[in-house]
């Protein structure tokens, strides 16, 4: 586990500051002076062309005359000089920059000037932190490489921020609430060094048990999720965005016309399994419940009060809030009725009378904790005669040790509690000066809680299926119509897309004259649909295009004629194909509801359900999700709905075939991972009843694919790798599957580490480890497969499927090189496994588009570099440790 690449920006051992002064006032005197003052225990070196001291330090012109080495420079100077100065930081070895600007240093030219400093430092394989960027601070290691005047305390939450105005407001609010952070990281623009790279050095950092994010605009969301997703599984992770914006998303569906990327952007934290919160002072108090291990298995609360005032007005904030009160089990209410006195509240809220004494209080807390129904508790102490709010504090504290459920505390007053309150801050209970901030910050756990269950969700594939999706027959329609310069597909051709994907349809065939239309009748059967069919026409009803339950030969060729004067009315210049002939659908039970999806700028496919018909956008119900999706996600969008209420058995009708429908959201979601060229779609009305589902009407938008072209590239969230799964005997005649690895091999993974041999061990981890810890079991078991790769080699032996080899990838900051590990079980060793599962890491790495793979190999395993050599790797020494050779292959030629 060597340092991680950025370290040197985050712990640099030397320190050059370009533009360091005395003059008052000037950036290069703040920064200086912070540093020197905020304790930092490496070398600091003071660079200033003009002066020989600075703060009483010798100072050099130019970085390339420091003796020693430099891992850290920041610039201080007018922007023209970055060129010349990163110059000089290559020249010399320096493997990180800050920039910082003078938020008032414009120069028409700025942009290249900038643009040019990043490239060269490129060149030098510099990594850049900024422009336009407050600076950098780690206060655990005393050092404080920024121009900002406050107060900065240690502590263990990260704060990371692209506004530098807002980051300064954030850092005051936490100075007076006594707030510290291991680190704080002024983004500015990003140039270089984004989101994601940050995010990946503190999930590794120990000092970090949190991590706070300011953004207001994503550049990369394929790699913001990736690096939100990684972090969120390992520590709590809080949001805070400014610009929020309630436009609706520039579409064509009414889908898109429902949904604004507000809605979007919460969906997507919610995915990456963060919290999103809209104050700084949510943001920090959120951090601080998340940071201190409080966590909640549901939503529901329990308030236990000794004034009922108080606990109704709780319960209030709670319903509210959408924060459900739990409702006691009978046993609950049993056991209380036992224990209480006879007046007390017999329900949520509990009150246990005004006169309370501890002992009452925490023989009710501890009886609510205990039921099943209870998901967390909201202790509210009223000082009255006879009550001890120090000793009740205290009783509350211990309890909180022995319970899993989260204690909330609200003890009413000021100072006569004060001592209370210093109690629960010293063993770091949650207390609120009111019980509706409470209810709050526990609505919030709730969140994170089923935000926690998203980022856990790695879709595999569907289940097999006796005919699999027709994709080439999908893709060949909607290159035809591309083709022809079309974006809208017509009814016939959305819903023979729809069939590619075993999605049920309404069959629609196309008349152009009134003999075919009763043709058609004849052949489906009366009653029948007819619809206007134009390119022109997206929503029929619109212009009159739509005629339902034609039952006669009479009545349909009337409303052929009428169906086409209605449109040529209303617009004139539609080109109009015909007119289609459907079977008109009897389902008496059905449910109308909307499928769709629409397309986001910043995070590309967004899947929408909801009601249909014309209640879509009547009653505004919908829920949101990325592809892709499985079973859990699938439930969840659909619970998430108001007409979920109505698809169980409701008054006469049956509930709807539940598997069907959630199968239906499944191959949507197979359907746009698997077409990129799908930009928007809308199934409505789709018709669920205890028969099944069956899409009435369709329109699918399609457009050529922009940005990333790899596979799966227009995803925010990539799918798991299907096309990796891989069955084969081995050469001893042993049956084994090969497949990327999924999180819930994380058992198997640990179980196959301890069975390593000492050697193997050693030779794979390069330390004497006899297990895993539970991040790195986290980290190599939950991936995110557009950046790394994990392929596990499994067999059945004596009924229990085991990990016989595993082979895996990082991809590096250029995005174009990896390292890779491998290990085999001891076992299994000498029987060809380890050259089949570096071939097919290769295959994987190329798809991907990576051409170089290398890796670090223990200069003693004679076994490994024998097998590099036959893999067509090149053997060097490592160029930092004879321990160790450096073995690298060339996977795609330029």
């Amino acid at each position: 586990m060597k340092p991680h690449y950025l370290t040197p920006l985050f712990a640099p051992k030397a320190v050059a500051v370009v533009g360091a002064s005395d003059t008052a006032g000037s950036i290069g005197q703040a920064i200086f002076s912070n540093i020197l003052v905020s304790g930092y225990k490496g070398k600091l070196y003071p660079v200033n062309l003009n002066r020989k001291l600075v703060a009483g330090i010798a100072a050099v012109s130019s970085v390339r005359m420091i003796e020693g080495p430099v891992d850290l420079a920041v610039f201080a100077t007018p922007v023209r000089t970055w060129p010349a100065v990163v110059k000089d930081c290559g020249k010399k070895g320096v493997k990180a920059v800050v920039l910082v600007k003078e938020f008032g240093d414009f120069e028409p030219l700025e942009a290249e000037v900038i643009e040019e400093t990043v490239a060269s430092a490129r060149k030098y394989g510099i990594r850049v932190l900024g422009p336009n960027t407050l600076g950098l601070m780690r206060p655990i290691i005393g050092m404080n490489a920024s121009n900002y005047a406050g107060r900065v305390k240690s502590g263990n939450l990260a704060l990371v921020a692209q506004s530098s105005a807002l980051c300064t407001a954030m850092l005051d609010w936490a100075d007076a609430k006594g707030m510290g952070f291991s680190s704080v990281v002024s983004m500015g623009e990003g140039s270089d060094i984004d989101f994601g790279e940050i995010l990946d050095y503190l999930v590794a950092d120990h000092n970090t048990q949190g991590i706070l994010i300011h953004t207001h605009h994503i550049h990369d969301a394929r790699r913001f999720m990736s690096a939100l997703r990684a972090a969120a599984r390992s520590k709590p992770v809080v949001v805070i965005k400014s610009g929020r914006s309630d436009a609706h998303l520039n579409g064509i569906t009414e889908s898109s016309h429902l949904i604004d990327d507000a809605d979007v952007f919460d969906m997507a934290l919610a995915r990456a399994g963060v919290l999103r919160v809209n104050t700084i002072a949510q943001l920090f108090t959120a951090a601080r419940v998340l940071a201190a291990n409080y966590r909640t298995q549901g939503g529901r609360i329990a308030i236990v009060t000794n004034g009922i005032g108080p606990g109704i007005l709780a319960a209030d904030s709670a319903i509210s809030n959408g924060v459900p009160l739990a409702q006691l089990s009978p046993e609950t209410l049993a056991q209380l009725d036992h224990e209480m006195p006879r007046d007390w509240s017999r329900g949520n809220p509990i009150d246990i009378i005004g006169d309370a004494s501890p002992a009452r209080f925490r023989t009710a807390v501890k009886v609510a904790a205990q039921d099943p129904n209870v998901d967390g508790i909201l202790v509210i102490f009223t000082p009255q005669a006879g009550t001890d709010h120090l000793a009740t504090a205290e009783l509350m504290a211990s309890l909180q040790k022995e319970i899993q459920k989260p204690l909330f505390m609200s003890w009413l007053g000021d100072a006569r509690v004060a001592a209370s309150r210093e109690v629960f801050s010293r063993e770091k209970i949650a207390h609120f000066r009111t019980p509706e901030f409470a209810i709050e910050v526990f609505r919030a756990l709730a969140a994170f809680h089923h935000n926690q269950q998203l980022v856990l969700q790695t879709p595999g594939p569907l289940k097999e299926e006796a005919t699999p999706p027709n994709i080439h027959a999908a893709r060949e329609i909607i290159e035809t119509a591309m083709n022809q310069g079309r974006e809208v597909l017509s009814e016939i051709e959305s819903k023979m897309v729809l069939e590619a994907f075993h999605i049920p349809t309404n069959p629609a065939r196309l008349a152009r004259t009134a003999d075919e239309a009763v043709e058609l009748a004849q052949t489906f059967g009366y009653p029948v649909v007819l619809k206007i069919d134009s390119p022109d026409i997206l929503y029929k009803s619109d212009v009159g295009g739509v005629e339902l339950n034609i039952r006669t030969e009479i009545a349909l060729r009337a409303m052929f004629s009428a169906i086409i004067e209605r449109a040529r009315e209303k617009m004139p210049n539609a080109n109009i194909n015909g007119i289609m002939v459907q079977p008109m659908v009897k389902r008496p039970y059905g449910r109308e509801l909307m499928l769709g999806c629409t397309h986001d700028n910043t995070f590309g496919p967004v899947l929408t359900f909801g009601a249909g018909g014309i209640a879509a956008e009547a009653l505004d119900d919908r829920k949101l999700s990325l592809p892709p999706l499985n079973d859990y996600l699938a439930n969840s969008m659909i619970d998430g709905t108001r007409v979920n209420r109505i698809l169980g058995s409701f008054k006469n009708m049956p509930a709807i075939d539940r598997e069907a429908l959630k199968a239906t959201l499944l191959r949507v979601s197979e359907m746009v991972c698997e077409l990129p060229a799908i930009y928007e779609m809308e199934i409505n009305p789709l018709i669920a009843d205890e028969q099944g589902v069956l899409a009435l009407d369709a329109r699918i938008i399609v457009r050529a694919p922009q940005g990333n072209r790899r596979r799966y590239g227009h995803m925010a969230i990539m799918p798991y790798p299907t096309d990796l799964v891989e069955y084969m005997t081995l050469r001893d005649g042993t049956e084994v599957m090969i497949r990327p690895m999924r999180p819930e091999d994380a058992d198997m993974q640990q179980e196959f580490v301890r069975s390593l041999s000492e050697e193997s061990r050693f030779n794979r981890y390069m330390s004497s480890i006899k297990e895993l810890s539970r991040p790195v079991l986290v980290r190599f078991t939950q991936l995110d497969y557009d950046r790394e790769m994990a392929l596990s080699m499994v067999a059945t032996i004596d009924g229990k499927t085991q990990q016989l080899a595993a082979s895996r990838y990082f991809m590096n900051p250029d995005n174009e090189s990896c390292e890779f590990a491998l290990v085999v079980g001891d076992n299994w060793q000498g029987r060809g496994i380890g050259v089949i599962m570096m071939e097919r890491l290769f295959d994987a790495a190329r798809q991907q588009g990576l051409k170089i793979m290398y890796g670090e190999v223990l200069a003693n395993n004679k076994g490994m570099l024998k097998l590099m050599g036959k893999l067509g790797f090149k053997v060097d020494p490592h160029p930092e440790d004879r321990a160790l050779t450096w073995v690298t292959k060339v996977l795609i030629e330029d």
